[in-house]
């Protein structure tokens, strides 16, 4: 699926993220995909991002479509025609926008589901909380920007997790056809990241045990980004039909 150059900003960002257990977490992901591991085990989680001025690339101006966004993902890597790729697979894709919700998988990558998001903003505190209305999506985030990532993650520094999550910038999403992902790239003009240290966090999808035994993950830590100018550029989609 192919859609024109898309540019905006990125108002806020947070990217709150687990380590999972590697054969547990294979287990959740369809073929092609397998967990890229860090320290030797799986990363997953989600990102709830804010966009304002959205628009395609040949429109300027301080205008366009805002909306608030979350995504359960998962740090993936797959071979396609003998190459090694990496990126996320994104399993669950929610929004405030009745737009996206309509257009996505057909005229956008990605099915979007619609969703009420609660969001607090003040001084170095953010939390973010959505509702599905399908019910099946809960998530909760609540932090605080902090001087240094958690000392019980899986990554030994600053630069070693963005350097990780900015590898990630190529997304593939579930579509309603089995077999077949819909891909899209997000290029930010400027990448930068901050700690965010995490007093809350819910994610009903992380805490479903059929998928997710209490003992195969912990949570890891969290990174912000504020105000990123980017484009959003459409990828083929990547098909691997299911076995029969």
């Amino acid at each position: 699926m192919r859609i024109p150059t898309i540019h905006g900003i990125i108002e806020r960002r947070i990217l709150a993220n687990y380590q999972v257990d590697p054969v547990i977490l294979a287990r959740v992901l369809p073929p092609p995909f397998r967990p890229k591991l860090m320290g030797g085990v799986g990363i997953a989680g989600i990102c709830l991002i804010r966009l304002k001025h959205i628009k395609p690339n040949f429109m300027s101006g301080d205008f366009g479509l805002a909306s608030e966004n979350a995504a359960h993902r998962i740090a993936v890597e797959w071979t396609e025609k003998g190459r090694l790729r990496e990126g996320v697979y994104i399993p669950r894709r929610d929004t405030s926008s009745t737009l996206n919700t309509l257009v996505g998988g057909r005229l956008f990558p990605g099915l979007h589901n619609h969703a009420h998001f609660n969001v607090a903003e003040h001084d170095n505190y953010y939390q973010v909380a959505l509702e599905s209305d399908d019910g099946k999506t809960h998530v909760l985030v609540e932090g605080r920007i902090s001087a240094a990532l958690p000392p019980t993650s899986v990554f030994g520094s600053l630069a070693e997790a963005s350097a990780f999550f900015e590898a990630g910038s190529l997304g593939y999403s579930v579509t309603t056809r089995a077999g077949e992902y819909d891909g899209l790239e997000l290029r930010s003009r400027e990448w930068k990241v901050e700690p965010l240290s995490v007093e809350r966090i819910e994610s009903s999808f992380f805490e479903n045990e059929q998928l997710f035994p209490q003992e195969a993950l912990r949570f890891d830590c969290a990174l912000l980004m504020r105000n990123i100018q980017h484009e959003w550029h459409g990828q083929e989609s990547l098909c691997y039909p299911l076995a029969v």
